[in-house]
């Protein structure tokens, strides 16, 4: 079985239909959708458009999640994307689960199974962002019964195979290689190219998965100028470079 996993899209449309294109060449049996789809203030509502048509596995993020909350408590990309998605599209995000177990042995995840919010193969210190240890990700992973677990929120292109043989895959960002948050201490996460990104699961005849990242390049100056015309000029150097710049 083959299984393209993309996440974080995060309204950026042309990026989403150059990784769509990328998959379509490659092959696979599935295409899954980790979260985090259309906060931002890129197409939020196209992009909606384009992932309800194809009907894709998909579950919730983080931002799903609070798109829908308190809009007294909401961020600026999550309010932008509210205010821009029709009734049906508020309630096709509503209907997303927060986990979904594709086959026995593959589980969908945003962050862990138990949290949207927490990374699972990276850790954030007073110094900044790191790699997760093995006996970090294994206590995240916890008793999470799938040979096979993938998660997004991170942005990170990152696998880890634990010792029991699970292997957790996160798949990177499809529309954005950057951002800065303080949620636990003040960090970055930087790709370090703007090109959009997305992985490709495959289990062997022996039942035991392996995972390749594919990056794919699109037009991220259209994209950065977008985001520039919408409003929010501090994504313009995370979706030309993937870097942040000046941490904010």
């Amino acid at each position: 079985m083959r299984i393209a996993a993309i996440s974080d899209i995060h309204g950026n449309l042309e990026a989403l239909e150059a990784v769509l294109d990328d998959i379509a060449r490659r092959g696979v049996d599935v295409t899954v959708n980790l979260g985090d789809i259309v906060s931002g203030h890129l197409q939020p509502r196209a992009t909606a458009v384009r992932l309800m048509g194809l009907g894709l596995p998909t579950i919730r993020g983080n931002h799903e999640r609070q798109l829908l909350g308190n809009p007294a408590r909401m961020g600026v990309s999550d309010a932008f994307a509210r205010a821009q998605l029709l009734p049906e599209q508020l309630a096709w995000i509503n209907a997303l689960p927060a986990t979904l177990r594709l086959r026995h042995d593959v589980l969908l995840v945003h962050g862990t199974p138990a949290s949207d919010l927490v990374y699972f193969l990276d850790s954030v210190t007073p110094q900044g962002s790191r790699a997760a240890t093995p006996e970090e990700v294994a206590e995240r992973a916890g008793a999470a019964d799938a040979a096979l677990i993938l998660c997004g929120h991170t942005h990170m292109p990152r696998q880890v195979r634990l010792a029991d043989g699970r292997l957790i895959v996160n798949p990177g960002s499809v529309g954005l290689q950057a951002y800065d948050d303080d949620h636990g201490y003040p960090h970055v996460m930087e790709n370090g190219t703007p090109h959009a990104r997305y992985a490709i699961a495959e289990q062997g005849m022996d039942g035991s998965w392996t995972a390749h990242f594919h990056a794919v390049e699109y037009d991220w100056d259209k994209a950065a100028r977008l985001a520039l015309a919408n409003g929010r000029p501090d994504w313009v150097t995370p979706l030309r470079t993937g870097r942040v710049g000046m941490l904010t």
